[in-house]
């Protein structure tokens, strides 16, 4: 009876050591976070001291990992650019803690909206800050080195980044077997691109210049939507490069704006033509009022270059209180950020992810010659969803539904394509092409 009194006691006397553990836990967790909250107020207060001004940053950033550039508040499920950026301001004690959590306090736009994936060697952001001493090191402390601050501007007190943008330039680093015609047999680490195809390609690019409606190279855009028309500059292939085996070759695109997807969109549309799924005649075809199947390239590879903000310039530029908005001085900087962070993640995503490969093999499955009644008709309740059945499809049957054979180093002879197997076969379909639509996966 006694040993059984003593065991009482000694549960009880441990429960109540436990109990009383946990709730000197609770404490010091308590007083972690109040140490923590205070001192952030304490910076905050400090830096209050600083003048706030109306500044630019220049971004660079390799996009891998990330789901686009804007932040999406309150939802931490996709990681963005903008949530590393806003944390490292607010940590560096350049913003306080609220403006972080509503970024319209602290007056920031971003110049591109950049999609997943992709990357930018020269975004540039608008936004409030305290300019504290030694601001650009600060804040790059706080950044994991895959985003960078490049340089930074004052600017003027109305000035927005994506507003004032007069135009931006983007590349896209392929590698040229993409523009292999689909009836050659290929290996992608000896294909080199010829000067005849290098002129084909150019020759389509160009097509792109001038207002065009561009309405079949987004989402959610009809024929008739003014926003839809839009200008390119200039666009055009340069000469082809070998890195590390595999030769690749940068795409250039200045443009006043574009529209999600447009730029993928429109390279891809020009691989189907160089490769030979699609007539030359398309071209102008999908500028017009009809809806056509424009297949999208590949996200791996764009790359937002640099933005112009040539109005500003001639207005301000040379005013005495404001610089123009030009990074002569920074492009040192810029190059070997592409050099040690853009291209070798651009070179082995797509030596390990092969998503160039893979992306060629659903070519054969568009359906270049539908019309406005065919492919990608807007009309929800026409469709005819094609997707569980393309999910089924593994790189090999698409292999071998594709015309042309590509064989990558890690593909067996085995899975290279050996048949023509009709796209209307591979999809199992029997109506004719005016009464479905063809959804593409997001990993296509």
């Amino acid at each position: 009876m006694a040993g059984e009194m003593r065991a009482m006691a000694a549960s009880q006397a441990k429960r109540l050591k436990s109990s009383n553990e946990e709730t000197e836990n609770q404490e010091e967790n308590g007083h972690q976070d109040k140490r923590f909250k205070r001192s952030q107020e304490d910076v905050e207060d400090q830096n209050k001291k600083f003048p706030k001004r109306k500044i630019v940053l220049l971004m660079a950033y390799s996009g891998k990992g990330y789901h686009g550039m804007q932040r999406n508040v309150g939802s931490s499920q996709f990681k963005t650019i903008e949530d590393d950026l806003v944390s490292a301001l607010v940590q560096s004690g350049c913003i306080p803690e609220n403006h972080g959590e509503d970024m319209k306090k602290m007056s920031f736009q971003r110049c591109a909206r950049t999609d997943k994936g992709v990357s930018a060697a020269g975004q540039i952001v608008s936004l409030k800050i305290w300019l504290i001493d030694d601001v650009l090191e600060k804040i790059n402390n706080c950044l994991p080195s895959h985003i960078r601050i490049l340089g930074l501007k004052r600017v003027t007190g109305g000035f927005s980044s994506k507003n004032k943008c007069d135009a931006r330039t983007y590349f896209y680093m392929i590698p040229t077997f993409a523009f292999a015609h689909k009836d050659h047999d290929i290996q992608v680490e000896t294909y080199r691109l010829s000067k005849e195809t290098l002129e084909k390609v150019n020759k389509l690019l160009a097509c792109y210049k001038g207002t065009h409606n561009f309405h079949n190279f987004t989402s959610q855009k009809g024929p008739k939507d003014p926003s839809a028309k839009r200008y390119i500059m200039e666009m055009y292939c340069e000469e082809p490069f070998v890195r590390e085996g595999m030769e690749f070759a940068v795409i250039k695109v200045k443009g006043q704006s574009f529209m999600m997807h447009q730029i993928r969109k429109m390279i891809g549309l020009v691989i189907a033509v160089v490769k030979g799924y699609a007539p030359e005649s398309i071209m102008e075809r999908s500028w017009g009022e009809e809806k056509v199947d424009v297949p999208k390239a590949p996200g791996l590879g764009l790359v937002l270059e640099k933005v112009h903000f040539e109005k500003y310039n001639r207005r301000f530029g040379n005013d005495g209180l404001h610089e123009p908005l030009e990074w002569i001085e920074e492009e040192e900087k810029i190059a070997v950020f592409k050099e040690q962070h853009i291209y070798p993640t651009i070179i082995n995503t797509e030596r390990e992810e092969q998503s160039m490969v893979n992306w060629l093999s659903t070519l054969s499955i568009h359906d270049f010659n539908a019309t406005s009644s065919g492919v990608q008709v807007n009309d929800r309740h026409s469709k005819v969803e094609c997707l569980p059945l393309l999910k089924q499809c593994n790189l090999q049957d698409r292999n071998k539904a594709n015309n042309s054979k590509i064989i990558h180093p890690s593909m067996s002879v085995e899975n290279v394509a050996s048949s023509h197997t009709p796209p209307s076969q591979l999809l199992g379909r029997q109506q004719p092409a005016d009464v479905f639509t063809v959804a593409f996966p997001a990993s296509l």
